[in-house]
């Protein structure tokens, strides 16, 4: 074996290539254009390191050729994950399990060696793990394929006949092949990273299913009360959370709740909301109880990361059109009065929101609502959305929209949704919409 020695002859018996000596150079700057748009298309690792072969078998002759690497091994083993002499051709990336798993021998010498090496005469030992890919080859040339300064993968070429590859041109054969080796690793990398986003997306897309199935699949019909609903998550799955209860002699109960944070941890806590809300044996009235046992469950074992939730409950009694209701931490909603120009808070005495402080206690507040009046219940990504130069939409702006409300409800929410489109300048929402508009008749 000799390391990158000069020789004295520098004969090539090989047959005219792309890169022959005294080929013009506009035939070799065309032939490596051509080459880069061919590798430059290729979105499958696979398939551009066969192409990129097929292109190098035109430039540096081979009679077999090996590809070696040693990636999550230790020495002496390594794995073939091309070969020549193959009929069908193993893709490494997807069918590792598949590949040779040798140790020791010559080839485990030459990719832990960490260094281009050119032998002359081929002369292996009958045992070498891998004699079988060495029969009836004279010379051999070994280029390393570096990663993090260390030869991970390497290229082995064989010739028949000895002493039949040019030391000369192996520098260049060696940065070749590295700047292909990374191509082809960022490639790889990408290709797994996609596939990788796919397996996310396909999940997340299965817990926006779940999470959508747990709120209400249509507006219940509450006599006196007409209501509609906007739900829009700024991720796949998001937090914001609304809910109606029939309860006990035809009231209603009316639930709208924001989990603090984004994406599929706010998802699985609005989950849990759900959950403890609906199993509750206790009668979700007054308000104040419900918040009550909500909050001392959830800050029992599910908010102690520092999570919570903020929520409004109300219940609404269809023959005197009275709404009772109790807020833990929630935007107040907001009331349009039948024949009245302004839109005012609907307030009441504020408690924490939930899951902060175990044995919180609610108060419950109740107002008298009229036919023509209009109920807008949200969560804060209406009023915080903001526009190109960062200003927040706010409870103004929201009050504007809503001059409209004496519209029928679904009206109503299209004129604020639009409101709000329009000061976003149609920018993506950075946090979950929810908008409820209820009207009196």
């Amino acid at each position: 074996m000799t390391l990158i020695e000069p020789i004295e002859s520098d004969a090539d018996a090989s047959p005219a290539t792309p890169f022959s000596s005294g080929r013009p150079w506009p035939e070799r700057l065309a032939y490596v254009l051509d080459t880069m748009r061919e590798m430059s298309r290729q979105t499958d690792p696979q398939r551009m390191v066969q192409a990129y072969s097929a292109r190098m078998r035109q430039i540096v002759r081979s009679d077999r050729a090996l590809s070696l690497s040693r990636r999550g091994l230790s020495a002496p083993r390594f794995r073939i994950t091309r070969s020549t002499t193959w009929n069908d051709a193993i893709n490494p990336w997807r069918s590792q399990g598949r590949l040779p798993l040798l140790e020791g021998g010559l080839l485990a010498e030459l990719i832990y060696g960490d260094e281009p090496v050119v032998m002359d005469e081929l002369r292996v030992a009958p045992d070498d793990p891998a004699a079988e890919y060495f029969a009836g080859m004279g010379s051999l040339a070994a280029i390393p394929l570096y990663d993090q300064g260390v030869s991970l993968n390497m290229v082995v070429l064989m010739r028949t006949e000895p002493a039949a590859f040019r030391r000369e041109v192996l520098p260049e054969h060696v940065w070749m092949a590295n700047l292909f080796g990374r191509a082809t690793s960022n490639l790889a990398l990408s290709d797994e990273l996609r596939r990788a986003y796919e397996t996310v997306d396909r999940e997340l897309k299965a817990v926006e299913d779940i999470q959508r199935s747990l709120l209400p699949s249509e507006i219940p019909n509450i006599p006196t009360l007409e209501f509609a609903a906007h739900y829009q998550t700024s991720r796949r799955a998001g937090g914001d959370y609304y809910d109606f209860f029939p309860l006990p002699s035809g009231q209603w109960g009316i639930l709208i709740a924001d989990v603090s944070g984004h994406g599929t941890p706010a998802a699985v806590l609005m989950a849990i909301t759900h959950s403890i809300a609906h199993t509750s044996t206790d009668p979700k009235t007054p308000p104040s109880r419900l918040l009550a046992f909500v909050n001392d469950r959830l800050a029992a074992g599910y908010t102690e990361n520092g999570n919570f939730i903020t929520a409004f409950y109300g219940i609404y009694d269809p023959p005197t059109r009275r709404l009772t209701f109790s807020s833990a931490g929630h935007p107040w909603p907001r009331v349009c009065r039948a024949g009245s120009p302004k839109v005012e808070p609907l307030t009441g005495e504020p408690g924490l929101p939930l899951g902060i402080e175990p044995g919180e206690t609610y108060a419950d507040t109740a107002a008298q609502l009229h036919p023509g009046d209009a109920l807008v219940l949200y969560t804060d990504g209406i009023t915080e959305a903001r526009s190109p130069d960062h200003d927040l939409f706010g409870e103004h702006r929201l009050d504007e929209a809503l001059l409209a409300c004496h519209a029928g409800p679904q009206a109503v929410l299209a004129a604020t949704l639009e409101a709000v489109d329009r000061f976003t300048a149609g920018a993506p929402p950075i946090d979950d919409r929810t908008l409820l508009v209820g009207r009196v008749s």
